[in-house]
């Protein structure tokens, strides 16, 4: 294989199984993870009352123009990247790697020197704006309210979050003033069994200052 065709697709799937992640199952042996900050003991919301405020984070999510996001990974591949988003399809990606550029379906990749385009398969980046695959599991959501707590200095209200549609998952989610998703965090094992968790973490909402322009 050419080193070029080679840089490309090493490129490509890094973005891929960084992404992927977010979308295998916990694991049935991990158990839920230690909270990231201490939280409060929780006043009484009905599940009912909880499912109704993640869905409403999820819509605000959604409509969002612009956010940053920070995805953290342990387990046998670890690995820190962040994400800046401007509706309705531009990202810029930072990884270990570099940073990459996608508008609507394209990669742009620095190779050499030189700007390349790659393209995506569809619903690539679809963890980033969906986490909690909202769109697909309206029937299939439960949560539990755990909470109050602090992420990262600033108020947040802790719930445990489950999904059967189109696959059961769970996580733990903290949502921030205005009930916009501050993080999200959950355990599972990769395809090879290995363990794993995945934080994301969420800032700089419909901040105008992100800007993604098409890479020259």
């Amino acid at each position: 294989m050419p080193l070029r065709t080679a840089l490309l697709s090493s490129a490509v799937l890094l973005i891929l199984s960084c992404l992927a992640a977010c979308q295998r199952p916990p694991s049935a042996e991990g158990g839920a993870t230690a909270p990231i900050a201490a939280t409060a003991p929780a006043h009484r919301v009905s599940a009912t009352d909880a499912v109704a405020e993640v869905k409403a984070s999820m819509h605000r999510f959604l409509d969002a123009r612009s956010f940053h996001a920070r995805m953290e990974m342990d387990g046998a591949h670890p690995m820190t990247s962040e994400m800046e988003y401007v509706a309705p399809d531009r990202y810029r990606i930072t990884l270990p790697t570099g940073t990459q550029t996608v508008i609507g379906n394209m990669l742009y990749m620095q190779v050499n020197g030189r700007s390349t385009r790659v393209p995506l398969p569809p619903e690539t980046l679809a963890p980033w704006r969906d986490p909690l695959k909202l769109q697909q599991a309206q029937q299939g959501l439960s949560a539990d309210f755990l909470g109050e707590t602090e992420v990262d200095g600033v108020s947040a209200r802790h719930y445990r979050v489950r999904n059967t549609v189109p696959e059961p998952v769970e996580f733990e989610y903290w949502l921030g003033a205005g009930g916009l998703p501050l993080r999200l965090r959950h355990a599972g094992t990769d395809n090879e069994g290995r363990a794993y968790t995945v934080v994301q973490t969420y800032s700089r909402y419909d901040d105008p200052a992100i800007a993604i322009e098409t890479p020259e």
